[in-house]
């Protein structure tokens, strides 16, 4: 069986439980990664055979796709900012609008070295990393409650930032060990925002396999967190300092009228590449 067979054959299997571009583009991201090919040799090499080894390794996946587990769970990796990240069930997958919030920052803090900065939930350290290689001499701190998504953090970060460091910590407890009052520079956080009401627009493959505590926030307190890192923002940044989320695109307004209320200057609300409102960045009176 050649490439573009072999392709063809997942794609159809896949239909079952997925639309067919869907279908077809999952089983591109699973050939790729067997084959080790980026796009141009993947699209090169069509016509030719594919080796029984992966061969036999597709049956195995094809059902674990079909059960509805994401295909980045399933390969082990996610692409994010350049990195080939390891993901598991334990972290997120790192989403493309996340990257905004790198963009962002790299564009405001780029310039200026030595950056002192905390990302708060880090989950496989998607955005720590890439902070971490976009500003320069920065200093780097990542937390999360999870010790099963630091591990996965702090493989990724042996691969390409090893010097970002790590705590478990519960921040709605608890404050990073180590940091003093008004001298960080830069706090950044892509927190549960997902409303329990909200889950009925998602789909099975968030629902059944991405980590719950990273994605949901009761309805009652949607702002939960944002109001929690508000309130660690007064008091560990320093005068001029930023804080930047990601927000639910729903609750625009009303996080940055949380940052307003807790007494940062210069609040916004950004747009995503699809349009929706995905960035709040403030910043710190001191």
């Amino acid at each position: 069986m050649n490439l573009r067979d072999a392709t063809a054959s997942l794609t159809a299997a896949l239909t079952a439980v997925y639309p067919e571009p869907e279908a077809d583009a999952i089983a591109r991201m699973v050939l790729k990664h067997l084959l080790h090919l980026d796009g141009l040799h993947f699209m090169m090499a069509a016509s030719r055979p594919v080796q029984p080894s992966v061969l036999a390794q597709l049956p195995a996946l094809q059902a674990r796709l079909l059960a509805h587990e994401p295909v980045q769970y399933v390969l082990g990796t996610a692409y994010f900012a350049g990195m080939e990240l390891d993901v598991t069930p334990a972290t997120l997958i790192p989403r493309p609008e996340t990257e905004e919030l790198v963009r962002v920052i790299e564009r405001e803090q780029g310039t200026v070295p030595g950056r002192l900065v905390l990302d708060v939930g880090t989950g496989s350290g998607c955005l720590a990393l890439a902070l971490a290689r976009v500003l320069p001499a920065a200093e780097v701190l990542a937390v999360d409650i999870s010790a099963e998504a630091l591990a996965v953090a702090r493989r990724n970060a042996a691969r390409y930032a090893p010097g970002v460091v790590f705590q478990q910590v519960d921040i709605l407890q608890a404050l990073p060990v180590g940091l003093s009052a008004a001298t960080l520079d830069v706090l950044v956080s892509n927190p549960p925002y997902v409303r329990e009401s909200e889950r009925t627009d998602m789909r099975e493959n968030v629902l059944a396999w991405e980590p719950a505590t990273a994605l949901f926030v009761p309805d009652e307190d949607p702002l939960l967190f944002y109001r929690r890192l508000a309130e660690i923002g007064r008091v560990l940044l320093r005068p001029g300092g930023a804080i930047y989320f990601e927000i639910n695109e729903a609750l625009g307004s009303e996080t940055a009228d949380l940052l307003t209320q807790h007494g940062f200057s210069e609040v916004r609300v950004q747009a995503d590449m699809f349009g929706k409102a995905r960035v709040v960045k403030g910043l710190s009176a001191g």
